[in-house]
Order: structure tokens, then sequence, then C-alpha cells
């Protein structure tokens, strides 16, 4: 009878760790995970500290308002405590206490330089030293100001700004453009990190020293997309009450100095003269509301004003040509949109447009205040309807691909990780 030791047999064949006296475990085999206990299984975890985010914004509406909010829905909620802070008013604060986020509409905050921004940065002081917030993340010219200044004297340990546009330009007065020029100078000292929503908008800060060279990174202004058509769609054409056999060129965008409105009407007047069958529309509101009628009027343009409409981004995929005429702007949430349908666009060639709309290839790009210039483009995209069909084709990729909002939150999730030394998430596991 042969007798086999069993702690031989064990170590010969693989199943007792040479040394240790112990039968081979999973965690023993290289490459075989651990197991790990359902979450039934364990006691229960107790809650971790998360990040607290304070982002400060002059007016939380349009572009920038919609940008920032996007932003900070889209933050992992089990590792961000987010606050948005600025000035009353409007319907995106509404959406951002729907969706879970802190909000403080800040009494006396206004979109101008005024005297009384001293005791809105007493406010803002207090609410960051009340709060001990981590990370203060600043938008727009004075928003940007005021809040960076406040995180400096509560020493708060990290300030981000995001670029959405520049806040000074040529069509401002000089005292203007000085004024707000040294405000972004001053506070560039307090910030630890700058973004920009577009390529050309980054080139331009740090050439104007804004920001230093190498402190500037771009993270794409998003745009949620999921309810948006990505063709034409016949039914907000007929919402438009337009003619689908009539041509409608429109905009969309808050009726103030930097969209230029004027210039939408000379240009819809210059085009009228030649393509008598256009129609047009304007889907917003703002403050030169009665001058864009008047104008209307004087120069014989048949044009339809929707006011404000929450449905706008849809009410797009009804055009034929999509038109902005701004003076200046970061990169144009409504552009975005407008790309994102298919739509055929016209826009002004300023700060970071030309980032999404390429000259002959996802649109057609004119010079800013040259309604006449704008006119001709457009006649150039309804004269030529299978190339401006080719153009809408290739905006709506681009627009679809590039401006995810999973993909802005992914990029503004690394900027914050890096500067607190926390590593990358983990991958999510394959399936």
């Amino acid at each position: 009878m042969v007798v086999v030791d069993e702690r031989w047999w064990m170590m010969r064949h693989g199943t007792l760790v040479p040394g240790s006296g112990r039968p081979v475990g999973d965690a023993d085999w290289p490459g075989t995970p651990p197991r790990v206990a359902s979450a039934a299984e364990l006691p229960p975890s107790p809650s971790l500290p998360r990040v607290k985010v304070l982002h400060v914004i002059t007016r939380l509406e349009a572009g920038a308002g919609g940008n920032t909010l996007l932003s900070a829905q889209g933050m992992d909620p089990a590792r961000y405590e987010v606050w948005i802070a600025g000035v009353p008013g409007g319907p995106l604060w509404a959406r951002a206490r729907a969706a879970g986020l802190r909000t403080v509409e800040i009494p006396g905050f206004r979109h101008t330089l005024t005297p009384a921004d001293l005791a809105v940065l007493w406010r803002l002081t207090r609410l960051i030293r009340r709060e001990r917030f981590t990370i203060v993340h600043t938008h727009s010219a004075k928003g940007g100001f005021l809040g960076r200044v406040a995180a400096r004297l509560c020493r708060t340990p990290v300030v981000v700004h995001t670029f959405h546009g520049v806040s000074f330009h040529p069509y401002q007065s000089r005292g203007r453009r000085l004024v707000y020029r040294r405000l972004e100078r001053v506070t560039r000292r307090f910030t630890h990190r700058f973004l920009a929503v577009a390529p050309r908008l980054a080139e331009q800060v740090v050439e104007e020293r804004l920001a230093p060279p190498g402190a500037v990174r771009v993270v794409p202004s998003a745009v949620d997309l999921a309810h948006i058509p990505e063709r034409f769609d016949p039914l907000a054409r007929r919402v438009l009450g337009t003619p689908r056999t009539t041509a409608l060129v429109g905009t969309v965008g808050r009726l103030d100095h930097q969209k230029a409105p004027l210039d939408f009407v000379r240009m819809a007047a210059a085009l009228r003269a030649e393509r008598p069958d256009t129609a047009f529309v304007m889907i917003g509101e703002g403050p030169l509301e009665g001058d864009v009628r008047r104008l209307a009027a004087e120069l014989g343009v048949d044009l339809t004003l929707t006011g404000h409409r929450t449905d706008a981004a849809w009410l797009v995929a009804g055009l034929d040509v999509f038109v902005i005429t701004s003076l200046y702007e970061g990169l144009g949430r409504a552009l975005t949109e407008a790309l994102a349908t298919a739509r055929p666009v016209v826009a002004t060639a300023v700060n970071g447009v030309p980032d999404l709309v390429e000259h002959g290839a996802t649109g057609l790009l004119v010079p800013p205040a040259d309604p006449d210039g704008a006119a001709r483009a457009v006649r150039w995209l309804l004269d030529h309807p299978h190339q401006a069909a080719d153009m809408g084709r290739q905006g709506r990729r681009r627009a679809r691909r590039g401006f995810t909002p999973q993909a802005m939150c992914a990029a503004v999730d690394a900027c914050y990780r890096e500067l607190l030394g926390l590593p990358p998430p983990a991958p999510a596991p394959a399936h």
C-alpha cells in the first residue's frame, strides 16, 4: 500500500501555497480578481465627504448660463456637491434646483458694474467662507471678477475661470474696454486654471494677456441635443406659419447689442430686394425688440418675431437657412443647435465661431457688421440647395460628435482632479 502525503500532493498539483501551508485561493492566481461581497452582505458604508464646488456667473441664461448649468448637472453627485450663485431671475434657476443643485440668487447682483457690487462681493465672501468651498469656478467678466476676488479673500484652495467669450471688443467704448481688460488681468493672478469654450478664444485670451501661456485648456461648450431633430422637421415649419414653398431664413438669440439684430433686419431687406419670396423669423426677446420692429417696418421687411420660446431649438429645424449676425460670440449655443439639425448656416466670423463653422464645409462665414455680405451668403445657399444640404449634413456630424455634455463634463472633471491631485476615474467594467 502506497501512502501519499497530502501536503506533498497539494504542493505538487498547485493547490497549496509553498511556504505557507494554506490552500491556494482565488487571490493567489495572477489576473484573478478577488471576490467582492455584495452590498447586502456588508455593514452600511459611511458617507464619504464630497468636493464642494461653487459656480459664480453673472447671468444664468443664454449660452454661458446654459453651458454652466449643463456642466454643473453633469458632475458625479457622489463626488461633487455643486452650487451656483449669480444674478437673480431667469428660467434656468428653476431647472438648476430641479436638478438637485444648490442655488443662490444674490440680491443686488447686476450684469453691469455698479457701486452695489461692493455689497455683492461681501455676500459672496460670506457664502464662500460659511460653506468652505474647495473649488470656486467663475464665468463671464463680472462674475469672474467678483467671484475670484471673493475666493482670494477666503483663501479658496482651487479657483477655475471659464472664458465663454471676451469681456471687451471693438464695438465697446475705449474706456469700457480698458476697464474690463484691467479687471481680467488683475484677477488672473488668483486663478489656478483657465478654460475656454473654443480654440480661437483660448488663443485670444493668451494674446490679450488675460491668462498666462500654457494655463488655458479648451473645453468645447456642449449642448443637450437629445431632444433636437437631426433634420428638417415639417411640424416645426407649420408652427412657424410659413408655407414650405417659401424660403424661410431665421435666427435665435437675445435681441441685444451683442447679437446685432438690426443687422439681421438689414440683411433681410437686402435679400428681399432680389428674393422677394423669402420670409424671415427672429426667435427671442430683448431690449432691442422695439428697434427691430421699427427698422423692419421702415425697410419693408415682413418679419415675424416670436418672442421667447422654450422650444426654440426645435423650431430651428423648420428653417431653410439659419443666420447669426453677432458682433462677438464665444461659440454660439444656438449656432451649435442649428448645426445639429443639419441646417445650412451663415455666421459672423468672430471669436470661436470659425472653430465650429468652417467656410464652405459646415456653413458660410461673413464679416461682422456686414449685412450686405450676410445677404449674399444666404442667397448663395438658397440658390445652391444641394451644396447647402451637404454643408448642413457635415455641420450636423461636427456638432453631434464634438459637443456632447458627456465630453464637456469629463473634461471639467479631469481639470478638477488634476488641480486636487486626484487620480482619474476607474474605467467602467467591461460587460
